[in-house]
């Protein structure tokens, strides 16, 4: 057994919150974690930039969750055929099907359980001050992508695949792996927090909604969204997002769950 940290937003009046927090135990065995779309590059680059720097300490949060005897799942969506070669693609593909509860599409933003939609959590889009090529302007002046081709070949190097790891992006084949070893909780982390991170077929609502301890990695995480009016930091905006999942989808947690350091914090004076 290991100590985690959950936190979630308990909703006063006046539309306030305050955080909450609980120290709950989890077995190890039946502890995964899902590493979402942490991309080698990205049509939006000060996106790309935010990954890259975020990942060597993912990557270390990695290491100290298998000591524990947690189970890893890499899933950088759309590029499975640059993986179909390795045993951990192949664990995933070979897992015993498991019949669930509900299908494997996207969760997208649920008004009955998370009320009325914030536009810069629900949408995504190039928010950069740099002109990102293939991002174009509409008529109010919001950035949509219209290149042809996206730059991701793979997940970025800097996180390693470990032998005992699995290689995934398709939501039956994960939750296959899942039951099939008696996963209970899932921890989330990677980009982006506001889009795939939720809505994807392993994401956060679809843990939720199958039943799992779902999770978010706070601070190995990161937003892709525009707000012009009133406009907010990026990273102000990142953390409106996972205010939102607090109140609305499921607790977060931090890195120092399991390396015991201190959580990741980006470089605010960075160019973004």
């Amino acid at each position: 057994m290991f100590p985690v940290i959950l936190q979630k937003r308990i909703e006063g009046s006046a539309g306030q919150s305050r955080p909450v927090k609980e120290a709950v135990y989890w077995k190890p065995e039946q502890t995964a974690i899902i590493v979402c779309d942490m991309w080698d590059d990205h049509t939006c680059k000060q996106a790309a930039r935010r990954v890259a720097e975020m990942a060597p300490a993912m990557n270390e949060t990695l290491k100290a969750a298998r000591k524990k005897g947690v189970f890893i799942i890499h899933a950088p969506s759309g590029r499975m055929n640059f993986y179909e070669d390795t045993p951990q693609r192949q664990r995933a593909i070979d897992a015993p099907f498991v019949e669930a509860p509900l299908d494997f599409k996207w969760k997208y933003w649920n008004e009955e359980k998370e009320g009325t939609p914030l536009p810069f959590v629900r949408a995504g889009g190039c928010g950069c001050k740099v002109n990102c090529k293939g991002w174009e302007p509409d008529e109010t002046g919001l950035r949509h992508w219209k290149g042809e081709k996206i730059p991701w070949t793979r997940q970025i190097k800097t996180i390693e695949i470990a032998d005992a790891d699995a290689i995934s992006d398709n939501g039956q084949e994960v939750y296959n792996l899942l039951e099939t070893r008696g996963i209970k909780n899932v921890v989330l982390m990677g980009v982006h927090t506001n889009l795939c991170v939720c809505g994807r077929p392993f994401g956060l609502r679809q843990m939720v909604y199958q039943g799992k301890n779902a999770v978010l990695c706070r601070d190995l995480t990161d937003s892709l969204f525009q707000q012009n009016d009133p406009p907010i930091s990026h990273f102000r905006g990142t953390e409106l997002v996972v205010e939102h999942i607090e109140k609305k989808i499921c607790p977060t947690t931090t890195s120092t769950t399991f390396t015991g350091k201190p959580a990741f914090h980006f470089d605010e004076t960075a160019t973004h």
